[in-house]
C-alpha cells in the first residue's frame, strides 16, 4: 500500500512539473493608432555672390606639334601672369587640363589631306574680388586666352544664411500645423520626426559678350538663393 502511495505521489509531482514547463500565453492589448500631422515648411534667403569660379584656357593648333606647343606655352604663361597681376593668389589658380592631340584633316571627297596638332591648356581660377572680374577677363583675352567656358558665382561662407533658411522653414512648418489643428479642433503634441534638405546652387553666367574690345568685359553677378525645406511630424491629441 505504501508503494502505491509513493507511486501516485510521484505521478502527481511529474504532472505538476510538466504543466509548469508547458507553453504559456501572454495577452497584449492592441495600442490605438498614433494620430499625427505632417507639415512641410520652406525657408528662403537671398544672397549677393562674393566669389566667382571660371575656366580660362588657351587653344593652339598647327601642322607642327612643336610649333603648336610653343605658341600655346607662350600664351598660357602670359595669361597666368596677368591673372596673378590682377591679385589672384597662387592657391586660387589650378591647371585642370593640358592636352596635345592630332586631328586629321579631310578634303571634300573624304580623303585625308594632313594632320593638325591641337594643344590646350586650361586653368580653374577663383576670383575673390568681383570688382576686378571684368578687367581680369579682358586682360586674359588680350594675353592670349581664347576659351572661357562659363562663370559660376557663389557665396564663400553660407553658414549664417543656411541657419536663417532652416529657422524660417521650421517657423513656416509650425505655422501650417497651428492653422490646420486650429481648424480641426485638435491639439499639437510632441515633435516625432524632423527631416530637411538645403538647396544652394551657384549662379552660372552663360554666353559672355565677345572679348577684345573696351576696357573690361561686362559681367553681372546678380543674386542667388538658399532654400531649405523641412518636414515635421507632430503628434496630435
Amino acid at each position: 500500500m505504501k508503494t502505491k502511495f509513493l507511486f501516485l505521489t510521484a505521478v502527481l509531482v511529474l504532472g505538476i512539473a510538466l504543466t509548469a514547463c508547458g507553453p504559456s500565453t501572454i495577452t497584449v492589448q492592441p495600442q490605438p493608432p498614433q494620430r499625427t500631422i505632417t507639415v512641410t515648411g520652406t525657408g528662403l534667403v537671398t544672397l549677393t555672390p562674393d566669389i566667382a569660379y571660371i575656366n580660362i584656357g588657351v587653344h593652339s593648333q598647327d601642322a607642327s606639334a612643336s610649333v603648336a606647343l610653343t605658341d600655346n606655352s607662350t600664351k598660357a604663361q602670359a595669361v597666368m601672369d596677368v591673372i596673378k597681376a590682377a591679385g589672384v593668389a597662387d592657391k586660387d589658380i589650378q591647371t585642370t587640363n593640358f592636352s596635345i592631340y592630332p586631328q586629321q584633316q579631310y578634303d571634300k571627297d573624304g580623303l585625308m589631306t594632313g594632320i593638325i596638332y591641337m594643344v590646350e591648356n586650361t586653368v580653374y581660377v577663383t576670383v575673390r574680388d568681383l570688382t576686378k572680374l571684368g578687367s581680369l577677363l579682358d586682360a586674359t583675352v588680350r594675353a592670349g586666352a581664347n576659351t572661357i567656358n562659363s562663370i559660376s558665382f557663389d557665396v564663400a561662407d553660407k553658414t549664417g544664411a543656411l541657419s536663417q533658411a532652416r529657422l524660417a522653414a521650421v517657423t513656416d512648418a509650425r505655422k501650417q500645423a497651428d492653422e490646420l489643428t486650429g481648424a480641426t479642433g485638435v491639439t499639437i503634441g510632441d515633435v516625432l520626426t524632423i527631416s530637411y534638405y538645403d538647396i544652394s546652387a551657384p549662379v552660372t553666367a552663360q554666353g559672355l559678350r565677345a572679348m577684345g574690345g573696351g576696357d573690361s568685359v561686362p559681367v553681372q553677378a546678380g543674386s542667388m538663393q538658399i532654400t531649405t525645406t523641412v518636414t515635421i511630424v507632430y503628434e496630435i491629441k
